[in-house]
């Protein structure tokens, strides 16, 4: 015997005659339907709700609306925050039928009018105004400009007990009440009620209102407070009804953002985390770091990370000439970095007079020349001159005496290691960054409005998808000449597939340079993050913020605030998984217990 007999129990010659029928049993036995998964464990049916599971759910019909709907009244149930279901039967009538209809409410509501008149009673408002709505729409329907439908509104709520479901309940009453909305509870109907609650699009309940439609598009579900699209990385869960914010600056009208906020509000947690996502997409991502607090970031994504300082082995050489590209030809090229460069020495020298500032532009010309550098010279394997052929230039130029004292720090003093040699800095990675923590705060214009222009040079040279990120955006923003610089940037970076995402937390000072507000109107993305009370006010001005807005801003969590993506803004709660919370974390008490957790790993 077999195990085919000790299974069924049956004698070898019954074998042949059950074999074909016992596989097909048991897969029919054992067999699950969809409906068997998604259905609760248990079900009990009241008067009042039923019971699925471990929740209960109570459904709402609506029976009365007032005269006038406004477009909003209903956003505040849209956006509660619970789980509720809501169900909308829009059942077109006949318009033939509603005005053979209105012509008999017509004839009886004009005959009770005059027979009012002719007893000498008082009009009455109720009827002159019921007469008034009846013609009009009658018109309306007339002329095709108006529908008439049988609207049935369902709204189901849940709760895990009686106390929680009737919480809900006059929450949601007293907000439809206070827009003069009435709603009842399906009594001893709950089950037909859920039936045209579950998403199956049968109206069981049917209890209907005729509605024409202007009022019923007042009804449709589009007044949620979502700020999203169908691309993008996530930046962040919307506060008022927990959809995802997702977005993709370059498919937006420009590729810029910037972020506004306090010390210590998660402002660069907030990029780092974009940043992290981003790297996903194919984007190479550059910043700029004031703080060093990029390093790990780029370690952990295999990025390069240059600091720049005094002693650091990385040199910039800002007589640097870019490729020009097809469309440009090399005398643009070379004019606009001697543009550049001029307003680089006028941030290193100080404020310079008109008859200085020619002198310098024409020593610029002739430093290149030097290096056989012309408009029309191919300069691309040409070596660049350096600040010391610049300074000699300098020096045998007729009332350049006062110039060549104040430069010769930056190739004879404590600062010529900074600027005066050779560019030794590759680029060529998907995350760089770079960080002025070392450099004195006296020299950080400086050394910013070096690495900016050296990445611009590096943008315009071959086109990709990049992100420029520039943190603690005040320090350029002090200085005319390196705000001018920021905000060509700002505007001519889309050409070249570049976003730039500037950060700051000193808003009255970025605000107050006059490419403030220009460089506002150039970000498609705007982010402000818990303010502090001392410049509020000046944001409120500035994003046109009500006061809800700014008691919100000053009361927000960290990694809380609002978004904005052009004319509309929602409240942003930003949040990061386990995993990149360890890459981007800031914390000193959480970079503590990490650095602890990697010394116990390695002993």
């Amino acid at each position: 015997m077999d195990l085919f007999d000790l299974i069924s129990g049956k004698k070898p010659e019954e074998k042949q005659k059950l074999t074909p029928f016992l596989p097909k049993d048991i897969y029919e036995s054992a067999k699950l339907d969809f409906a068997d998964i998604i259905a609760p464990s248990a079900l009990q049916i009241t008067p009042r709700e039923m019971n699925l599971g471990d929740k209960l759910v109570r459904t709402f019909y609506v029976i009365s609306y007032p005269r006038y709907l406004a477009g909003s009244w209903f956003s505040p149930i849209i956006n509660l925050d619970k789980v509720f279901d809501i169900s909308v039967f829009i059942h077109p009538i006949d318009t033939a039928q509603m005005l053979r209809q209105f012509q008999k409410r017509v004839a009886e509501v004009q005959s009770q009018i005059m027979s009012r008149q002719e007893k000498g009673l008082v009009r009455d408002p109720v009827l002159d105004t019921a007469y008034q709505d009846i013609e009009g729409l009658r018109d309306q329907l007339q002329q095709a400009q108006e529908r008439i439908f049988d609207v049935g509104l369902y709204i189901s709520i849940y709760g895990d007990n009686q106390e929680d479901l009737n919480k809900t309940e006059s929450e949601v009453r007293s907000m439809l009440d206070s827009k003069l909305v009435y709603v009842k509870p399906a009594l001893f109907q709950q089950e037909q009620a859920f039936m045209s609650i579950a998403p199956l699009g049968k109206d069981v309940l049917s209890i209907n209102s005729k509605m024409n439609s202007s009022p019923l598009s007042s009804i449709f579900p589009f007044v949620s407070f979502d700020l999203t699209s169908d691309r993008g990385i996530l930046y962040g869960i919307n506060r008022h009804n927990s959809s995802l914010i997702l977005f993709d600056r370059f498919s937006l009208e420009n590729y810029n953002s910037v972020v506004f906020a306090k010390s210590g509000s998660g402002k660069s947690y907030a990029t780092k985390l974009e940043i992290l996502r981003t790297l996903m997409f194919d984007t190479e991502v550059i910043v700029i770091d004031p703080e060093s607090e990029y390093e790990y970031l780029a370690n952990a994504v295999g990025g390069r990370f240059f600091n720049i300082s005094l002693s650091s082995d990385n040199h910039i050489n800002p007589f640097d000439l870019p490729t020009p590209r097809e469309d440009e030809s090399p005398s643009d090229v070379l004019r606009s970095n001697i543009i550049n460069l001029v307003g680089l020495f006028r941030i290193m020298l100080g404020s310079l007079t008109p008859e200085e500032d020619a002198i310098v532009d024409r020593a610029i010309t002739e430093t290149y020349a030097l290096k056989d550098i012309t408009g029309e010279t191919d300069f691309k394997s040409m070596e660049p001159p350096l600040l010391s052929d610049f300074e000699l230039v300098l020096a045998g130029m007729e009332g350049s005496e006062s110039l060549v004292q104040r430069l010769s720090k930056y190739t004879k003093g404590t600062w010529a290691g900074f600027i005066n040699r050779p560019t030794n800095v590759d680029i060529n990675k998907k995350f760089v960054a770079f960080s002025v923590r070392n450099m004195e705060d006296e020299l950080k214009p400086v050394a910013m409005y070096i690495v900016t222009h050296f990445i611009w040079n590096a943008v315009r040279k071959e086109l990709k998808k990049r992100l420029l990120v520039i943190d603690e955006a005040w320090w350029m923003m002090k200085s005319e000449d390196t705000a001018s610089f920021l905000y060509s940037m700002a505007k001519r970076g889309r050409k070249y597939y570049l976003g730039l995402a500037t950060i700051t937390q000193d808003v009255e000072d970025f605000l107050k340079s006059p490419y403030g507000g220009p460089m506002l109107t150039n970000s498609s993305i705007q982010i402000l993050l818990k303010q502090s009370p001392t410049s509020i006010d000046a944001v409120q001005k500035t994003f046109n913020l009500t006061d809800e807005e700014k008691y919100l801003l000053l009361e927000s969590d960290v990694g809380e605030g609002i978004f904005f993506a052009g004319l509309k803004h929602v409240s942003i709660k930003i949040i990061a998984s386990y995993t990149e919370d360890q890459i981007i974390t800031s914390d000193p008490s959480q970079l503590l217990a990490i650095a602890r957790e990697r010394k116990a790993a390695q002993e």
